[in-house]
């Protein structure tokens, strides 16, 4: 079965499947009101989209970071009643980002279980090269705070290669970043009492947080953005800028 816009649409079996949940779960969900309730079809099969599948997988994320079901339910009823699967995907990952940056040692059973999948040697092998996983003999040394990441992006069409260099762009940016901020706000606050310049960093830490994510992710959007009107357009050149008389998409031509 599919929407009226042609998007395939889950029963609540293959729902649960795909989040990793029972049926059970997700039935409990849908009481409490965390999930929107299913699309009624033909013999009363209830059918789930994109963005219950989305909101079921932030849901877990949320349990994942220790968070209580009451604490879930007031976090859900405060985001717009109309996020689409991408922006709940994007809010997913900034819960998952504030997993605390702990190094443990665990067995391949704690490892599978904390990266909510079965590993195969192969997987275990692409999380060694991530330096998100060390072996140690018949253990292994998990950086917790990557964990959760790095198993999805085991599940993401792309190369080592592209996986590792993407990791290095982000991590050389976001180095040189907070380097730039840090120096700002020393050079802001040289003159306060340390007492001071405590309390302000610690008020002002997750304010810049918010700040870069937001940035950031405003600014990924409009490259992707670019990017796929440039892919739906042969005559777009690659930069993203309309050609020469493709003004209707309301790209300044040039």
């Amino acid at each position: 079965m599919t929407t009226d816009s042609g998007e395939p649409t889950l029963t609540i079996d293959e729902l649960a499947a795909r989040a990793g949940v029972t049926v059970r779960t997700v039935r409990f969900y849908g009481t409490r009101g965390l999930l929107p309730p299913p699309v009624i079809g033909p013999r009363r099969v209830g059918h789930y989209g994109r963005e219950h599948l989305a909101r079921l997988e932030l849901i877990e994320e949320m349990q994942h970071q220790g968070m209580t079901l009451a604490a879930i339910e007031r976090h859900l009823r405060q985001l717009p009643a109309d996020l689409g699967p991408h922006d709940l995907a994007i809010h997913r990952a900034v819960v998952a980002s504030w997993a605390p940056d702990t190094v443990e040692t665990v067995s391949r059973a704690e490892l599978e279980r904390r990266a909510g999948r079965r590993l195969a040697e192969e997987d275990v092998d692409r999380l060694t090269a991530m330096n998100v996983v060390t072996r140690e003999g018949d253990s292994f040394r998990v950086d917790r705070g990557l964990l959760r990441l790095a198993a999805r992006l085991l599940d993401v069409p792309l190369s080592q290669e592209t996986v590792l260099a993407a990791r290095t762009v982000l991590t050389g940016h976001a180095r040189a970043a907070a380097h730039e901020l840090s120096a700002l706000l020393r050079e802001a606050v040289a003159e306060r009492d340390a007492r001071d310049v405590k309390s302000l960093s610690a008020h002002m830490h997750p304010l810049v947080v918010q700040a870069l994510l937001t940035t950031f992710q405003r600014s990924l959007r409009e490259e992707l953005r670019q990017w796929l009107d440039a892919a739906a357009d042969p005559e777009t050149p690659s930069g993203g800028t309309a050609a020469p008389g493709a003004g209707s998409r309301g790209t300044p031509s040039g």
